[in-house]
């Protein structure tokens, strides 16, 4: 470890863009302690790390208080179902996450005297009224929909940040992630990206909810890494909340002809009832991201709809050979041995 280098506490580090996040921050030097409790993250997200002599992986679910040993000077908070189809399967679990987590993580950075980021999410503004969303939107969400248990918590805990902040003077920084998408994502998450990508690689239609009119703004997940981490660099000044995402925005129906585009998949579009509360226009304003943190999104959507296709490309022919294995041989996939905490 060089001089530089720091202790940094990832929580939900196995997900899709907390294990992109850890990633970058062992390439940097950094000792990273990844904890997640793998209820929506994958232990395969990080599995090229076990072997790493700067990374640990911890097994554990942020409800209950964490426990660790030595210094910690930096906490990415990242712990919490982020799709629809996980944060809704147990809604009332999705409000603990999202609070007494959150709570629990933030009392741990009270003791370790670490600063600490929250990752909020662009579902606090709920259906906007106004477009596109900046941060000094107060946001149209229904306390009581289907979808409340995130939109209300990932608020909440916003609350309780800024309320340490005042209380204790803990060092906070806020951001509000809009659309991500790239490699690892799930693939049965139910997102509009990995949906259309794995139903045109496997040939069935692509689904699209409501006329296909509502708008998505997407942001590759490198560049929401990259500024994840400026926003952690930055000085105390700056809390936040600051908006993270690509404000190129694209309506569904298009995104699923370029989707079908780079596969050539021959799939048909089918359309479904556009589910309740879901935002029918997204597309953050980043003026105080590049101002403060001067950052700006640097992956078109053509180069990162490749690159996350021959990601997805390459999972399905694995799971397709694994398949196939065990069906032969009828042993099934060998598992690694994880800390649990």
């Amino acid at each position: 470890m060089t001089a530089d280098s720091l202790h940094i506490l990832v929580t939900g580090g196995a997900g899709f863009v907390g294990s992109h996040l850890c990633d970058s921050l062992i390439q940097k030097g950094h000792r990273i302690t990844c904890v997640d409790n793998l209820h929506s993250g994958s232990i395969d997200n990080v599995r090229p790390l076990f072997n790493h002599p700067r990374f640990t992986f911890i097994q554990h679910d942020v409800e209950v208080p964490l426990a660790l040993r030595g210094p910690v000077d930096e906490i990415y908070h990242l712990a919490c179902p982020a799709s629809p189809r996980h944060y809704q399967s147990d809604p009332v679990k999705t409000v603990r996450t999202n609070v007494i987590g959150t709570l629990n993580i933030l009392k741990l950075a009270r003791e370790k005297g670490a600063r600490i980021l929250q990752a909020s999410t662009s579902e606090v503004y709920g259906d906007p009224e106004v477009h596109p969303q900046d941060e000094t939107y107060m946001g149209r969400v229904d306390p009581t929909g289907p979808r409340a248990c995130y939109d209300e918590g990932k608020r909440c805990a916003e609350t309780l940040f800024f309320d340490f902040r005042r209380m204790y003077g803990l060092d906070i920084k806020v951001v509000r992630i809009f659309n991500t998408y790239g490699p690892r994502m799930a693939e049965n998450d139910g997102r509009v990206v990995s949906n259309f990508i794995v139903q045109a690689l496997t040939n069935q239609p692509l689904t699209i909810y409501g006329d296909g009119s509502q708008t998505r703004s997407l942001c590759y997940v490198s560049d929401l890494v990259d500024a994840l981490e400026r926003m952690m660099e930055s000085g105390e000044e700056v809390t936040g909340p600051v908006n993270l995402g690509n404000p190129q925005e694209i309506e569904i129906g298009e995104l699923a002809l370029r989707v079908l585009e780079v596969t050539g998949s021959r799939s048909e579009l089918v359309y479904r009832d556009l589910p309740k509360d879901d935002p029918k226009l997204r597309r953050p304003a980043i003026g105080r991201a590049n101002e403060q943190l001067g950052w700006l999104p640097r992956i078109d959507l053509s180069e990162g709809l490749q690159s996350t296709v021959d990601y997805f490309t390459l999972k399905l022919a694995e799971e397709t050979r694994n398949t196939a294995i065990v069906a032969n041989t009828g042993l099934g996939r060998p598992t690694l041995d994880v800390a649990t905490h």
